[in-house]
């Protein structure tokens, strides 16, 4: 979210990207700069709206980081109860 935010505020300053005509060459800039898991998944769609990757981006990221948070919380639940010392 910070990042489209960035984004957006640094495009005000460059007359090249605030045009309809070059909202792909915009996309394209904008992907370029995602992380490189996000990235991958978005890369491949092609999305050329600006307003619709700046969605699908953001949606991608809370995924991640929801399925980040499931897993560490799996693992932070394994992990408990192992340390009980030696059971003889």
């Amino acid at each position: 979210a910070e990042y489209a935010v960035k984004f957006e505020s640094l495009c005000a300053f460059s007359p090249h990207y605030n045009t309809v005509e070059t909202e792909d060459d915009k996309c394209v800039k904008f992907e370029s700069g995602l992380r490189l898991d996000i990235k991958h998944l978005i890369g491949f769609s092609e999305i050329r709206n600006f307003a619709t990757l700046v969605a699908k981006s953001r949606i991608c990221d809370e995924d991640g980081k929801a399925k980040s948070n499931f897993y560490k919380a799996m693992s932070d639940k394994k992990g408990k109860g192992q340390d009980r010392g030696k059971p003889y």
